[in-house]
């Protein structure tokens, strides 16, 4: 039976890369079918709508997993639309495990010098429904120089502990024999602190994975200096938000970055990283391997590995023959690196 996908194209430059992604997914013959959503700038602008009202009980109830592109468009100086669908969906779905695989498939791709595909390979879990993203706080007496600001970050006892237990589930069940933990506990002494208890309990529960931490500042040192030493990654969503994006320059750039937004057992959503870039869309000169290889984290989520790997096949064998956007020093456009990789899927299967 047909798995059955929601799919939310989203704005800018995110219709474009997701339009390639299915164009892939199809060309493999996995047995998906997709319903699209028109949820984006354009329909919040036309009447107004967001997300329906029984918008995310839909999605849970009819669709297996969701394919969501970027989010947001100067036209909507608020970016609400685009607060209320991505944000809604992690909070309200409950989307607690945000998994970013971080992985150089090309030499050429990395900024650091020497740096071989087997030196960076990792995955960050990032925290993704409490710290200072749940919007609590409050400005007083705005506007005058007495103003006070402040923000505040949430951190539960059963949030940080079921990241954590994820992470360490997730450094298991893919032969990974450690896990890191990074924040700033020195300075953040309660939230800090309660990763910290967390963090060493879960890993009593683990003994045969080895149990790391590094304050964040560190971290981002040594992911510059030697990213090798790292194999899972676990943090709070700020700091989470942060380190991926370093990470994904290490892997060739935003372009090229995968997420899956997780819970285990419900409907997952997955999304390329990048923004909607407002000022590239209808130009076709996006990278649509972002959101191919999301594409192809979704189909493994799913337990269709075999597709998975023909996708993530096709993209190294585009990257080594300089089947590239103008991003990761190529020529070709949106649609014609899309049309190459389906290609490939549908004539190469696995061979690279």
């Amino acid at each position: 039976m047909n798995k059955r996908i929601a799919v939310v194209p989203g704005d800018g430059i995110g219709r474009e890369v997701i339009a390639e992604a299915l164009k892939v997914v199809r060309a493999s013959a996995a047995p998906l079918e997709f319903t699209e959503f028109d949820w984006s700038a354009d329909r919040y602008l036309r009447d107004g709508t967001t997300i329906p009202p029984d918008g995310f009980t839909m999605l849970e109830r009819d669709f297996q997993a969701i394919l969501v592109g970027a989010l947001g468009d100067p036209r909507v100086p608020s970016n609400l639309h685009a607060k209320e669908i991505l944000l809604g969906m992690r909070f309200k779905m409950d989307l607690y495990a945000n998994v970013r695989p971080v992985r150089l498939l090309e030499k050429s791709l990395c900024p650091l010098k020497d740096a071989r595909p087997e030196d960076v390979n990792f995955t960050i879990i990032r925290e993704n429904t409490e710290g200072m993203y749940m919007d609590i706080g409050g400005v007083f007496k705005q506007g005058t120089p007495d103003e006070v600001a402040v923000q505040e970050d949430i951190n539960t006892r059963k949030g940080v502990e079921r990241v954590i237990r994820y992470a360490f589930d997730y450094a298991r069940g893919r032969q990974r024999k450690k896990v890191l933990m990074t924040d700033k506990s020195n300075v953040m002494t309660y939230a800090g602190g309660l990763w910290q208890r967390v963090f060493k309990e879960v890993a009593g529960d683990f003994p045969h994975i080895e149990a790391q931490h590094m304050y964040v500042d560190a971290l981002c040192l040594a992911m510059v200096r030697e990213p090798r030493q790292f194999e899972v990654i676990v943090t709070n969503n700020m700091f989470g938000d942060i380190i991926t994006d370093l990470a994904a320059a290490l892997q060739g750039g935003l372009g090229m970055a995968a997420s899956g937004n997780i819970h285990p057992g419900r409907t997952s959503m997955f999304e390329p990283v990048h923004g909607s870039a407002p000022a590239l869309a209808g130009k076709n000169i996006a990278n649509p391997m972002g959101a191919i290889q999301t594409a192809a984290m979704m189909l493994g989520h799913l337990g269709l590995q075999q597709y998975a790997d023909r996708l993530d096949a096709a993209v190294l064998a585009a990257l080594r023959l300089g089947v590239r956007t103008s991003d990761i020093a190529g020529k070709m456009g949106t649609r014609e690196v899309g049309d190459w990789i389906a290609e490939r899927v549908a004539t190469k299967g696995t061979n690279i």
